[in-house]
């Protein structure tokens, strides 16, 4: 049984002073933050108000690039060549890093967004892209699903990876999660999301959509800050592992 797991959070997705309050609402429960890039969401002001706040509650930041596609929020997959990605993922990074290092802020990790994290669980070149670009920008960590060819990637490479399971999207039996365009791909119940999550922590374990239950060895658990309801998730959850004697602490692999 896993006794101690980070709880984390994509933020800086949300529009307006909404979006800022309710991430500085989620930075009061996790212990690490992913936060929007300019890919998919997010901006100079957005990343500045997430980069503060986060720093405020020593959570620690990471970088959250994506397929250059904000009409659709970096859920479609795009075809780029492997020099037009690393472009576009070290844009969005360095857009970050000149935030936080203006702050004295390190970026801690990074974390593929959206189609981006799909497409490199199971492609060897965009894996390698993001792994490359982690790299080259000297960040000591990559955020991503586990037995995947990113996990496999980081690992020829010597780059530390912290496997993540979800708390609020659900599985299919080959351990990926069901597509969004799929009828209960994101888990909607306070309830069930803390279930899954408290599951995932103490057994490494997640019962699918349909019912079977498979290997998830994570140790980070995300819960999306763009979901309806999440920042209840995000509380709720972090009660949940520590009434299971799990402790929640930016853990490192």
């Amino acid at each position: 049984m896993i006794r101690e797991i980070c709880l984390n959070a994509d933020i800086g997705e949300l529009p307006g002073d909404n979006g800022r309050a309710l991430d500085r609402a989620i930075l009061d429960v996790v212990t690490r933050c992913s936060i929007a890039s300019g890919g998919h969401a997010g901006d100079q002001e957005s990343m500045a108000a997430t980069v503060k706040a986060a720093d405020a509650r020593n959570v620690l930041i990471g970088a959250h690039p994506s397929y250059p596609d904000r009409e659709g929020f970096g859920r479609n997959a795009m075809t780029l060549s492997r020099a037009d990605l690393s472009i576009t993922l070290l844009q969005q990074v360095r857009a970050l890093a000149a935030i936080a290092r203006e702050r004295g802020v390190p970026i801690a990790h990074l974390k593929p967004h959206g189609a981006l994290y799909n497409t490199a669980a199971r492609d060897e070149d965009t894996a390698q892209t993001i792994v490359d670009v982690t790299i080259q920008s000297r960040i000591p960590l990559l955020i991503g699903p586990p037995t995947s060819r990113l996990a496999l990637a980081a690992h020829h490479a010597g780059l530390p990876y912290l496997a993540e399971g979800f708390a609020d999207r659900a599985y299919e039996a080959s351990g990926e999660l069901t597509p969004r365009t799929m009828e209960g791909a994101v888990i909607a119940a306070d309830e069930d999301r803390v279930r899954q999550a408290v599951q995932i922590a103490s057994t490494g374990q997640v019962t699918t959509r349909t019912g079977e239950t498979i290997q998830l060895p994570v140790r980070t658990i995300c819960v999306h800050g763009d979901t309806p309801g999440a920042l209840a998730s995000a509380r709720a959850i972090r009660a949940a592992l520590i009434r299971s004697g799990i402790s929640v602490a930016a853990v490192a692999p």
